[in-house]
């Protein structure tokens, strides 16, 4: 069984690095292999040709050269996968998004994401606002690719302690029903 996290997270510390090391954690817990995946380097799609390219007709980037190509490999070879991010003007974070628009492209209903479960994490540090919508635009991501929603799991500074707990309980359980 493998665990493959989809981190939006800039920082090696802060509120999103424990949910993230939670969510490890509990897979870990279980017996289970994890993996974190990292954005900073990609770039965004570039919407090539009318506006699909090579992502619709063979299900890879025409600009995958940049380390996509092999974020997509690692994809495709998850059980499972939690995709944890800090909000950002209340979205996920823009590499992850960046990232995310790509995958969308290439597995659209047809590939990796489709009927795997997905635990989707969003940690606002500030006022907390913002959650509800981060969690919509990953929720719209699960929805295109096919994959099913595990459970969503809103955090702030104030709910963080049992919120951190809920995310080990989270991610051991996902790994262990499938």
């Amino acid at each position: 069984m493998k665990l493959l996290i989809l981190s939006g997270n800039p920082k090696s510390d802060g509120l999103c690095a424990s949910l993230e090391a939670a969510v490890a954690n509990g897979a870990k817990s279980s017996g289970a292999e994890v993996e974190t995946l990292t954005f900073d380097r990609l770039t965004r799609c570039r919407v090539c040709k009318d506006g699909w390219g090579t992502c619709r007709e063979e299900h890879r980037c025409a600009f995958g050269g940049d380390g996509f190509d092999a974020a997509q490999e690692t994809v495709r070879g998850a059980d499972v996968y939690a995709i944890v991010t800090p909000v950002y003007w209340a979205e996920v974070t823009e590499s992850l998004k960046s990232f995310l628009d790509r995958l969308r492209r290439c597995e659209f209903m047809t590939g990796a994401l489709q009927g795997k479960k997905v635990l989707l994490v969003a940690s606002a540090g500030g006022s907390g606002n913002g959650i509800l919508t981060a969690l919509e635009q990953l929720d719209r991501f699960c929805r295109h690719t096919g994959a099913e929603i595990y459970d969503y799991i809103g955090v702030n500074r104030r709910n963080a302690e049992y919120k951190r707990d809920a995310a080990f309980a989270a991610a051991k359980q996902l790994t262990v029903d499938n």
